[in-house]
């Protein structure tokens, strides 16, 4: 080869090198590889422009060797983030960029105190952090200073591919700007009144603490001198413990739980009054007591009769109550009720109980209560306190037998009245009330009327009976007697001419078209199962109709009514036929005996069993001969209708729905079963009533009791 060859050929092979050497260089600014369609890198996001060849600074506030002062930071838009270019569906999750930008923006919301996981936006978008940190390593939680909710922040960070979304992935925070929020500084009382989404800073005393699932620490109920109020938040829970005054900012809210959101709105609930998005200000982690001078002294039968459209959730009542335990199949339920031993409710737990074990030892007492109605349970039948004890004292307590008579009037006496009737109810009142648990025995009531032609009674053989007339007002006094002491009361009670109204057959209901309102007339027959609701009966069918609980006071079984509501079936190709969400537009009262003619007879429970899911054939009553079988499990109580090696499972939401049937449990009986479908997994059945050998028919009356 010759020398001048050998020559150009060098020369070829350096400037291929320098080639090379400029086009990975021209490639470095693509974080995967090189750009395509002649798209330029970088553009408006050069990342960090800090070279080997720079002199360190000795500043404060140095991030890779050069202060904010004595480096160019070029800050990128959100929207300017080179997102769009790395959509590519060949970069797989956990694709991460190797360029690093500085984004300057504001914390709309923290979503982990620890890691410091957050949402950011500035005036072009928004984007998740997955985590932040300082470039020393220090962690979020771990920084004496921190940027919250509404701060302004500078990140220098990278970028990753996360279930096909981009976002930052390491944050290093570099400096942060504290903004003020709009936050009004109250007491508790005044932030209970505060309108929804203000924020407010509160201080008091930690009262309680709750558990969510798992035992996991998920709010607290705070209390200052004038009120109490539930401040919702695993960070704030984890961070105290009873008896801390601590200071809290916050947001006023209300809250429901997302499936129950429409049965709510339908009885004007609007929601738990409660705080949340609480940031932890100050904490004296000392013992106190919580206050109670302001604290109302009530009782359970007075909260339970408080409508849900008063805002007294989450604040503190304190009663003299019965505290019992029920345990169940894999849980344990707890029950505050008043001095009558029904009137109550059970207390919320997310632990199945096990949160409130500390309530053993009361089991069975008489205590004093300190209790908040924490929520409302809502569902299509109405909506329900339910209770949150926060201190409990064993106080042998002695029911004073002088305030017998007054009991006697105000727990048993009043209640049996409605405010206006459409016809002669021909209601059995109560004329002795005794209660072993309070030591009360044989107190009596009397009833008179200041209009007999409107409202009078009969007493036969010592059965007084509540009679309607002509249409008017009157008011009745219902007097207590017990020990030679005597208590009265009254109530006003209108009585309206029965409406005319234009109705239709339970078959015509049946047969309209689905979603469509219809008004039926029927008489009333046995209770549902696991829904709030009877069976609408007449010569022409059975049809369920679901009702607010509030229906069934002074409602019973062989009532002549109208009712209106929604003709609907819950699936396609079978389902619940049901009128729902019904309403009584009238009831004439009477102890009609319902209509049997369309029930099917000549059946087995193995004819039931053969019937196809997607049959709607949940409109049909069958008459069979079977036995009853109540399977007890680890879990639960399951019910059966047998004959031979068929069985027929009744639908029931738990082994209370059924509880009537024990005593027959084991005995062949003949059975009027209906056919349901309200979960859509498959035909059940609902027990109507059954006949003993002898002829005693004994009725499903689950929600009439």
């Amino acid at each position: 080869m010759s020398k001048n060859l050998s020559i150009v050929i060098r020369t070829l092979v350096f400037i291929l090198l320098v080639a090379m050497a400029m086009s990975m260089i021209s490639c470095a600014n693509f974080p995967f590889g090189n750009p395509q369609n002649g798209e330029q890198g970088g553009e408006n996001n050069q990342g960090d422009n800090t070279t080997p060849e720079e002199e360190e600074c000795k500043h404060e506030n140095v991030l890779d060797g050069k202060c904010l002062d004595c480096r160019e930071i070029i800050i990128t838009k959100i929207t300017d983030l080179p997102l769009d270019k790395y959509t590519d569906s060949l970069l797989p999750d956990g694709s991460v960029s190797r360029q690093l930008y500085y984004v300057k923006a504001n914390v709309t919301e923290l979503i982990n105190a620890r890691s410091g996981e957050m949402i950011i936006e500035d005036d072009t978008g928004s984007i998740k952090v997955a985590s932040l940190s300082l470039k020393n390593g220090t962690s979020y939680a771990a920084m004496a200073e921190k940027p919250n909710e509404l701060d302004e922040v500078l990140l220098h960070c990278s970028l990753e591919k996360v279930s096909g979304v981009w976002q930052i992935k390491v944050a290093y925070l570099v400096e942060f700007t504290a903004i003020e929020p709009n936050i009004e500084t109250c007491t508790i009382a005044e932030a209970r009144d505060a309108e929804k989404d203000t924020l407010v800073n509160v201080s008091g005393v930690v009262a309680c603490i709750t558990y969510a699932n798992g035992h996991i620490p998920s709010g607290v109920i705070l209390v200052d001198e004038t009120s109490s109020i539930y401040v919702y938040g695993k960070e704030i829970a984890e961070s105290v413990s009873i008896g801390n005054k601590i200071t809290v900012n916050a947001t006023k809210t209300y809250w429901i739980l997302e499936t129950e959101i429409n049965n709510a709105e339908k009885f004007g609930y609007e929601g738990a009054c409660q705080l949340d998005n609480a940031t932890l200000i100050s904490n004296d982690m000392g013992s106190n007591s919580f206050d109670k001078s302001w604290i109302t002294e009530t009782t359970i039968k007075e909260i339970m009769d408080t409508p849900v459209t008063e805002n007294i959730t989450n604040k503190i009542f304190k009663a003299t109550a019965l505290v019992k335990k029920a345990p169940g199949q894999g849980f344990v339920n707890y029950y505050i009720d008043d001095i009558d031993g029904v009137t109550g409710s059970y207390v919320y737990t997310q632990c199945n109980g096990s949160d409130f074990s500390w309530l053993d030892k009361y089991d069975g007492k008489f205590c004093t209560v300190y209790f908040v109605a924490i929520n409302a349970k809502s569902s299509a039948s109405g909506c329900v306190w339910r209770f949150l004890p926060i201190e409990v004292s064993y106080d042998n307590y002695v029911f004073d037998t002088a305030n017998a008579a007054e009991y006697a009037v105000k727990y048993h006496g009043l209640g049996q009245f409605q405010t206006s009737y459409t016809g002669d109810p021909a209601i059995e009142l109560i004329s002795q009330v005794s209660n072993e648990l309070i030591g009360v025995e044989g107190a009596t009531l009397s009833y008179t009327s200041d209009n007999e032609k409107v409202v009078y009674f009969t007493n036969t053989d010592g059965i007084i009976t509540l009679h309607c007339g002509e249409a008017g007002t009157a008011t009745i006094t219902v007097t207590g007697f017990y020990g030679g002491k005597e208590y009265s009361d009254t109530v006003t009670i209108t009585v309206e001419e029965a409406a005319k109204i234009e109705s239709i057959t339970v078959s015509e209901a049946i047969g309209a078209e689905n979603n469509t309102l219809v008004t039926v007339h029927g008489i009333v027959g046995p209770s549902l199962a696991n829904q709030t609701g009877f069976y609408l009966i007449d010569e022409s069918g059975v049809v369920a109709v679901r009702v607010a609980k509030t229906a069934f006071e002074g409602l019973e079984i062989g009532h002549e009514i109208i009712v209106t509501g929604t003709r609907t079936i819950t699936k396609d190709g079978g389902g619940q036929i049901c009128i729902d969400n019904a309403t009584i537009e009238s009831n004439v009262y009477g102890e009609n005996k319902y209509s049997t003619e369309t029930f099917i007879t000549g059946k087995t429970v193995a004819d039931i069993c053969a019937i196809a899911d997607s049959a709607e054939a949940t409109t049909s009553v069958y008459v069979v001969t079977a036995t009853i079988s109540r399977v007890v499990g680890g879990y639960s109580t399951n019910t059966y209708l047998v004959d031979g090696d068929n069985q027929f499972m009744l639908y029931a939401g738990g082994p209370g729905n059924y509880a009537w049937l024990d005593t027959y449990n084991g005995q062949t009986v003949t059975v009027e079963v209906a056919v349901c479908d309200w979960n859509a997994k498959g035909l059940k059945g609902c027990v109507l009533s059954i006949t003993l050998d002898d002829g005693t028919q004994i009725y499903n009356e689950l929600n009439f009791q």
